[in-house]
């Protein structure tokens, strides 16, 4: 078989394929969502969009881009082009990371809002980390979380969300099931302490994650 004859149907297959997708996705916004963790995010967001019956070939979870913001960046804008490459670019893409001590946060922050094209790329932040959202579906609270001795603000945070759901664990592949009910006080009380820490002039503790799940919550409206 000449190599030209080869082209075509590479060709042909790769366009089969791009059909094939597209018949399996539903109208509305092509979503990808890159997550710092490979386990805890992932879990609960694949937990949430089945639950929302969305379609998974509109919404992508991506827990693949290794543990630092910079990276979930970075990983984003490589899947975006590539697939933009293709003609099926993402409508909207979601970086979703913690602050934590992550020493490439800031870095990250400027690489979303340089992104293009613009209107695309949004960060999903939390501060210190995923679990102070975790931790509004039980109270609403601004009590900073901070390092103590060999641990991590993170690690305290975690221990404190104990409390309320004694056995959560990082990469737990049920906690979006066990916390679901409470997910609407749960956004309420993000948007509030949001609110004041931005009156406050700081962001310790908040979280941007209510914006991803209302988000997710409307994409078939």
């Amino acid at each position: 078989m000449g190599s030209d004859e080869l082209f075509h149907k590479r060709k042909a297959r790769m366009a089969h394929d791009l059909a094939r997708k597209r018949a399996r996705r539903a109208s509305y916004d092509r979503v990808l969502i890159v997550c710092e963790g490979a386990k805890t995010e992932p879990n609960y967001l694949r937990n949430l969009i089945d639950f929302l019956e969305l379609n998974t070939a509109n919404v992508e979870v991506d827990g693949d881009s290794g543990s630092s913001p910079i990276s979930v960046v970075e990983h984003s804008k490589k899947r975006y082009n590539k697939e933009k490459r293709t003609g099926e670019a993402f409508d909207r893409v979601f970086c979703v990371f913690d602050k934590d001590s992550h020493a490439s946060y800031t870095r990250a922050l400027d690489e979303v809002e340089k992104a293009k094209p613009k209107n695309i790329f949004k960060a999903i932040i939390s501060v210190p980390c995923f679990e102070y959202w975790l931790l509004l579906h039980y109270e609403f609270t601004t009590k900073p979380f901070v390092v103590t001795g060999a641990k991590s603000a993170c690690a305290n945070l975690i221990d404190y969300l104990k409390k309320y759901f004694p056995a959560y664990s990082k990469g737990n592949t049920n906690t979006y099931n066990e916390i679901k009910s409470q997910t609407t006080q749960a956004i309420d009380r993000s948007k509030q302490a949001l609110k004041q820490a931005q009156e406050n002039g700081r962001d310790d503790p908040s979280t941007l994650m209510h914006e991803l799940v209302e988000y997710l919550y409307h994409l078939k409206d």
